[in-house]
């Protein structure tokens, strides 16, 4: 099994239906403030079931969402189609894109799955792809010295904030016995430290810099914010 096989099913990854539909607001709520203006094209590569997207879409012009489970982008295809302004695309479709088609590209909890030649591959391609004012978003990068004991004490505190506390700590415990903790073992998770990773940025075209805070719940993880060089 492969990390894309893995998101390709429901996964135990959330602890309730409470902390999925909170996880997402707020992950919208944050793209959403990064979008340049209301004429913009954003691509939200690797969005996950994004069930706030419609908040980032009446922000802009135009939001294609990228995942590559299908099971994610029919679920995808089903929320919205009746929201003209979204656009369900397949990594193969995203590929596709017009170059200097894209205003904004936001890559969130994406990186920690690709290997780096499969990272370096996507910033060559959106590099193209952006416009020459465009803006590049890649989020949630996990640094070397954060483990899981840190992201569980991350979501513990998210838990406490949003009221599902209780089935944060069930579903911690579930989480630790299910395919996830092994696969997680098995295919490992790719880390990157700030000057690492503005480095990688910078081979692929980019100028970057790290922005703070981070997308999503999870401060110890890092979002850089880069421009076509």
């Amino acid at each position: 099994m492969n990390w894309r096989e893995y998101w390709n099913a429901d996964t135990p990854i959330y602890v309730s239906e409470r902390h999925k539909v909170l996880h997402y607001a707020g992950v919208a709520r944050d793209i959403a403030a990064l979008v340049p203006g209301p004429d913009a094209t954003v691509l939200d590569f690797g969005c996950g079931e994004a069930l706030s997207a419609d908040r980032v879409a009446a922000r802009c012009l135009r939001l294609l969402l990228c995942d590559s489970a299908a099971l994610v982008r029919g679920r995808l295809q089903e929320r919205f189609a009746d929201e003209k302004r979204i656009a369900v695309l397949s990594p193969e479709g995203a590929q596709a894109l017009d170059e200097r088609s894209l205003d904004l590209v936001v890559a969130n909890s994406v990186a920690q799955y690709l290997t780096l030649d499969e990272l370096r591959a996507l910033l060559i391609t959106w590099r193209g792809q952006l416009k020459g004012n465009g803006r590049l978003v890649v989020a949630d990068v996990i640094p070397p010295d954060v483990g899981a004991l840190t992201d569980a004490s991350a979501l513990l505190r998210f838990a406490w904030r949003g009221g599902f506390l209780r089935s944060a700590l069930v579903g911690l415990g579930r989480t630790a016995l299910s395919d996830y903790r092994a696969i997680r073992e098995e295919l490992g998770l790719s880390r990157y430290g700030e000057a690492e990773m503005i480095d990688i940025l910078r081979s692929t075209g980019f100028v970057a810099e790290r922005r703070q805070p981070n997308i999503g719940h999870n401060q110890a993880r890092m979002t850089f914010v880069a421009s076509p060089a």
